[in-house]
């Protein structure tokens, strides 16, 4: 697939797709011997989803949303990628539902000089080095400064992206964990 897209010109970039929800543990904290710390939350339960891409040049391109990730969501985020890009894009994607389904292949039907899917074998997570943001992220949310409401939680994900967007050198270091280096092959 890489030599492929070399061959045409193209950009071969790993996407995914992530879910954050306001109540989701992040980080550590301590306490006194035999003392349980104590963690103050609203209580309130709001989830802000986020789709990202990025490419062993350090690029990364992403979208933040509140409505639950769909075909509708999917074509959108296409649609935002293709735009970046003067030539062909090979995107990299897990088995998600909502990257197989009718309307998002009627798009890629309708943009096939644009960009092209390409699927990871089912039940492997571990090959896209894109899952190594999520994970980024999750661990970056801060933890000190619990989000509010849904929008405070949007903008500390965007916030996120930002700063890995002016950080190539960090972008490209998802592709050396072990089982993501053949991307760089």
């Amino acid at each position: 697939m890489c030599a492929k897209a070399k061959a045409e010109g193209g950009e071969v970039l790993f996407a995914d797709q992530v879910g954050i929800r306001s109540d989701q543990v992040t980080g550590r904290t301590w306490g006194a011997k035999g003392c349980t710390p104590i963690v103050r939350r609203s209580g309130n339960r709001f989830p802000v989803n986020a789709m990202s891409a990025i490419s062993t040049k350090g690029r990364m391109h992403f979208m933040v949303f509140t409505e639950t990730f769909d075909a509708d969501v999917m074509c959108r985020f296409l649609d935002r990628l293709a735009g970046h890009f003067d030539r062909k894009v090979h995107l990299v994607v897990d088995g998600h539902s909502a990257h197989r389904s009718r309307k998002v292949r009627a798009w890629l039907a309708d943009h096939p000089d644009r960009i092209e899917l390409h699927f990871l074998p089912a039940y492997s997570p571990e090959l896209n080095p894109d899952e190594l943001v999520n994970a980024d992220l999750k661990r970056s949310l801060p933890m000190h400064s619990r989000a509010r409401d849904q929008a405070q939680l949007a903008t500390e994900t965007r916030r996120f992206f930002h700063r890995r967007q002016r950080q190539p050198h960090i972008v490209r270091g998802y592709f050396g964990g072990p089982h993501v280096r053949y991307t760089l092959e």
